[in-house]
Protein backbone atom coordinates (compact mmCIF):
# COMPACT_ATOMS: atom_id res chain seq x y z
CA UNK A 1 0.00 0.00 0.00
CA UNK A 2 2.80 2.76 1.05
CA UNK A 3 6.33 2.14 -0.18
CA UNK A 4 9.05 4.86 1.03
CA UNK A 5 12.40 5.13 -0.81
CA UNK A 6 15.50 6.58 1.11
CA UNK A 7 14.14 9.88 2.18
CA UNK A 8 15.84 12.38 4.09
CA UNK A 9 14.13 15.41 5.87
CA UNK A 10 15.36 18.07 7.56
CA UNK A 11 13.82 20.84 9.76
CA UNK A 12 15.75 23.73 9.44
CA UNK A 13 19.69 23.03 9.11
CA UNK A 14 18.71 19.80 11.48
CA UNK A 15 18.51 16.73 9.88
CA UNK A 16 15.71 14.69 11.54
CA UNK A 17 15.49 11.54 9.06
CA UNK A 18 17.92 9.30 7.13
CA UNK A 19 17.53 7.18 4.26
CA UNK A 20 14.37 5.80 5.63
CA UNK A 21 12.99 3.05 3.77
CA UNK A 22 10.15 1.07 4.11
CA UNK A 23 7.26 -0.47 3.32
CA UNK A 24 3.52 -1.34 4.40
CA UNK A 25 1.51 -4.01 3.06
CA UNK A 26 -1.96 -4.28 1.76
CA UNK A 27 -4.24 -5.10 4.81
CA UNK A 28 -1.71 -5.45 7.20
CA UNK A 29 -0.79 -3.60 10.16
CA UNK A 30 2.90 -2.00 10.68
CA UNK A 31 4.10 -0.62 13.67
CA UNK A 32 7.26 1.68 14.15
CA UNK A 33 8.49 1.79 17.31
CA UNK A 34 11.04 3.67 18.68
CA UNK A 35 12.10 6.50 21.78
CA UNK A 36 10.87 10.03 21.69
CA UNK A 37 12.43 12.25 19.55
CA UNK A 38 13.94 9.87 17.31
CA UNK A 39 11.36 10.88 13.81
CA UNK A 40 8.46 9.12 14.35
CA UNK A 41 6.20 11.67 14.12
CA UNK A 42 8.23 13.81 11.44
CA UNK A 43 8.17 10.45 9.11
CA UNK A 44 4.47 10.22 9.80
CA UNK A 45 3.55 13.93 9.22
CA UNK A 46 5.55 13.19 5.91
CA UNK A 47 3.18 10.30 5.10
CA UNK A 48 -0.04 12.15 5.69
CA UNK A 49 1.34 15.27 3.32
CA UNK A 50 2.26 17.77 6.24
CA UNK A 51 5.70 18.25 6.13
CA UNK A 52 7.87 17.65 2.53
CA UNK A 53 11.29 15.66 2.43
CA UNK A 54 14.59 16.45 1.03
CA UNK A 55 15.34 13.33 -0.68
CA UNK A 56 14.11 9.96 -2.02
CA UNK A 57 10.39 8.77 -3.22
CA UNK A 58 6.86 7.90 -1.48
CA UNK A 59 4.65 5.87 -3.13
CA UNK A 60 0.74 5.20 -2.34
CA UNK A 61 -0.98 2.88 -4.19
CA UNK A 62 1.45 1.97 -6.76
CA UNK A 63 1.60 6.01 -8.01
CA UNK A 64 4.50 8.60 -6.59
CA UNK A 65 2.81 10.38 -4.53
CA UNK A 66 6.39 12.53 -2.68
CA UNK A 67 5.68 15.59 -1.30
CA UNK A 68 1.76 15.50 -2.26
CA UNK A 69 -0.14 17.98 -0.19
CA UNK A 70 -2.34 16.54 2.28
CA UNK A 71 -5.69 16.90 0.95
CA UNK A 72 -4.74 15.09 -2.34
CA UNK A 73 -3.49 12.37 -0.22
CA UNK A 74 -6.78 12.33 1.72
CA UNK A 75 -8.89 12.36 -1.42
CA UNK A 76 -6.34 9.47 -2.61
CA UNK A 77 -7.45 7.44 0.35
CA UNK A 78 -4.74 8.15 3.41
CA UNK A 79 -6.57 9.24 6.97
CA UNK A 80 -4.61 10.17 9.50
CA UNK A 81 -4.99 10.15 13.70
CA UNK A 82 -2.22 12.85 15.10
CA UNK A 83 -0.66 12.53 18.18
CA UNK A 84 -2.31 14.33 20.86
CA UNK A 85 -5.85 13.99 19.03
CA UNK A 86 -6.12 17.95 17.82
CA UNK A 87 -9.92 17.67 17.77
CA UNK A 88 -11.10 21.12 17.65
CA UNK A 89 -12.25 21.66 21.51
CA UNK A 90 -15.18 24.42 20.79
CA UNK A 91 -16.95 22.05 18.21
CA UNK A 92 -19.06 19.85 18.79
CA UNK A 93 -18.34 15.87 18.61
CA UNK A 94 -21.06 16.49 15.75
CA UNK A 95 -19.01 19.19 14.28
CA UNK A 96 -15.47 17.94 14.51
CA UNK A 97 -16.68 14.20 12.44
CA UNK A 98 -18.35 16.72 10.06
CA UNK A 99 -14.73 18.29 9.43
CA UNK A 100 -13.96 14.83 8.18
CA UNK A 101 -15.97 15.68 5.02
CA UNK A 102 -13.55 17.98 3.59
CA UNK A 103 -12.60 15.43 1.08
CA UNK A 104 -15.58 13.65 0.46
CA UNK A 105 -18.31 14.27 -2.29
CA UNK A 106 -21.01 15.57 -1.51
CA UNK A 107 -23.48 12.71 -1.58
CA UNK A 108 -21.21 11.25 1.02
CA UNK A 109 -21.31 14.12 3.81
CA UNK A 110 -23.38 12.21 6.47
CA UNK A 111 -22.11 10.13 9.64
CA UNK A 112 -22.57 6.71 8.75
CA UNK A 113 -23.80 4.32 11.86
CA UNK A 114 -20.81 2.39 12.07
CA UNK A 115 -18.98 5.40 13.54
CA UNK A 116 -21.25 4.93 16.66
CA UNK A 117 -21.22 1.18 16.50
CA UNK A 118 -17.35 1.35 16.92
CA UNK A 119 -17.65 4.51 19.39
CA UNK A 120 -20.82 4.40 21.25
CA UNK A 121 -19.67 7.24 23.84
CA UNK A 122 -19.68 9.48 20.55
CA UNK A 123 -23.23 9.10 19.59
CA UNK A 124 -24.39 9.88 23.36
CA UNK A 125 -22.06 13.06 23.65
CA UNK A 126 -23.02 14.08 19.88
CA UNK A 127 -23.52 17.93 21.08
CA UNK A 128 -21.07 18.08 23.32
CA UNK A 129 -18.20 20.45 23.10
CA UNK A 130 -14.72 18.34 22.18
CA UNK A 131 -12.98 20.11 24.97
CA UNK A 132 -15.55 18.61 27.31
CA UNK A 133 -14.59 15.38 26.61
CA UNK A 134 -11.84 12.95 28.55
CA UNK A 135 -8.75 12.28 26.98
CA UNK A 136 -9.95 9.04 26.13
CA UNK A 137 -12.96 10.22 24.06
CA UNK A 138 -10.87 12.75 22.43
CA UNK A 139 -9.08 9.63 21.25
CA UNK A 140 -12.09 8.05 20.10
CA UNK A 141 -13.32 11.05 18.53
CA UNK A 142 -9.92 11.67 16.40
CA UNK A 143 -9.92 8.17 15.26
CA UNK A 144 -13.67 8.89 14.30
CA UNK A 145 -12.62 11.52 12.48
CA UNK A 146 -10.29 9.42 10.38
CA UNK A 147 -12.48 7.07 9.32
CA UNK A 148 -15.16 9.26 8.17
CA UNK A 149 -12.74 10.32 5.04
CA UNK A 150 -13.23 6.64 4.08
CA UNK A 151 -9.69 6.11 4.28
CA UNK A 152 -7.86 2.90 2.34
CA UNK A 153 -4.64 3.39 4.94
CA UNK A 154 -5.18 4.92 8.36
CA UNK A 155 -1.91 6.51 10.02
CA UNK A 156 -1.88 6.50 13.99
CA UNK A 157 0.86 8.70 16.26
CA UNK A 158 0.81 7.30 19.87
CA UNK A 159 -3.22 6.60 19.82
CA UNK A 160 -2.36 5.20 23.40
CA UNK A 161 -0.87 7.98 24.92
CA UNK A 162 -2.03 9.17 27.76
CA UNK A 163 -5.14 6.67 27.78
CA UNK A 164 -6.88 4.67 30.54
CA UNK A 165 -6.44 1.19 29.99
CA UNK A 166 -10.02 0.07 29.22
CA UNK A 167 -9.82 2.60 26.34
CA UNK A 168 -6.98 1.36 24.93
CA UNK A 169 -8.19 -1.83 25.04
CA UNK A 170 -11.43 -0.70 22.77
CA UNK A 171 -8.91 1.23 20.43
CA UNK A 172 -7.55 -2.00 20.34
CA UNK A 173 -10.17 -3.96 19.51
CA UNK A 174 -11.31 -1.06 16.36
CA UNK A 175 -7.83 -1.62 14.43
CA UNK A 176 -8.40 -5.23 14.60
CA UNK A 177 -12.11 -4.79 13.04
CA UNK A 178 -10.57 -1.97 10.76
CA UNK A 179 -8.08 -4.54 9.75
CA UNK A 180 -9.89 -8.03 9.23
CA UNK A 181 -13.77 -6.62 8.78
CA UNK A 182 -12.72 -3.71 6.42
CA UNK A 183 -9.81 -4.58 4.98
CA UNK A 184 -7.74 -1.36 5.70
CA UNK A 185 -3.85 -1.04 6.07
CA UNK A 186 -2.74 0.61 9.04
CA UNK A 187 0.27 2.12 9.95
CA UNK A 188 0.66 2.82 13.55
CA UNK A 189 3.53 4.86 15.47
CA UNK A 190 3.60 3.69 19.01
CA UNK A 191 5.75 3.21 22.32
CA UNK A 192 3.33 1.23 24.27
CA UNK A 193 4.69 -2.48 23.45
CA UNK A 194 2.84 -4.60 24.46
CA UNK A 195 -0.33 -3.01 22.23
CA UNK A 196 2.10 -2.48 19.49
CA UNK A 197 3.44 -6.34 19.30
CA UNK A 198 0.13 -7.72 19.74
CA UNK A 199 -1.30 -5.73 17.01
CA UNK A 200 1.14 -6.01 14.03
CA UNK A 201 1.89 -7.76 11.46
CA UNK A 202 5.42 -6.21 10.56
CA UNK A 203 7.44 -3.86 12.80
CA UNK A 204 10.47 -1.36 11.72
CA UNK A 205 12.34 0.33 14.92
CA UNK A 206 13.73 3.94 14.70
CA UNK A 207 16.76 4.87 16.60
CA UNK A 208 17.98 8.99 15.94
CA UNK A 209 16.21 9.00 12.61
CA UNK A 210 17.45 5.75 11.12
CA UNK A 211 15.95 2.70 10.76
CA UNK A 212 17.47 -0.14 12.49
CA UNK A 213 15.13 -3.20 12.51
CA UNK A 214 13.09 -4.47 9.82
CA UNK A 215 10.85 -7.52 11.09
CA UNK A 216 8.01 -9.98 10.41
CA UNK A 217 6.37 -10.81 14.08
CA UNK A 218 5.63 -13.69 13.44
CA UNK A 219 9.66 -14.46 13.55
CA UNK A 220 9.96 -12.68 17.08
CA UNK A 221 10.09 -14.25 20.37
CA UNK A 222 8.12 -11.57 22.32
CA UNK A 223 10.14 -11.17 25.36
CA UNK A 224 13.69 -11.44 23.62
CA UNK A 225 12.67 -9.01 21.06
CA UNK A 226 11.50 -6.32 24.10
CA UNK A 227 14.60 -6.75 25.82
CA UNK A 228 16.56 -6.35 22.49
CA UNK A 229 14.95 -2.96 21.35
CA UNK A 230 14.64 -1.37 25.16
CA UNK A 231 11.24 0.16 24.84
Amino acid sequence: MIKVDDIDFYYGSSQILYNVSLNAEDNEITCLMGSNGVGKTSLLKFLSGIYPVNKGNYYFDRSDVTNTNSYTLAKKGIGYVPQGRLIFPLLSVKENLETGFACLDKEEHFIPDKIFELFPVLKQMIGRRGGDLSGGQQQQLAIARALISKPKMLLMDEPTEGIQPNIIQQIGEVIKYLKSDQGMTIFLVEQYFDFAFDLADHIYVMKRGRIIKDVRKDSLNKSDFKKEISI
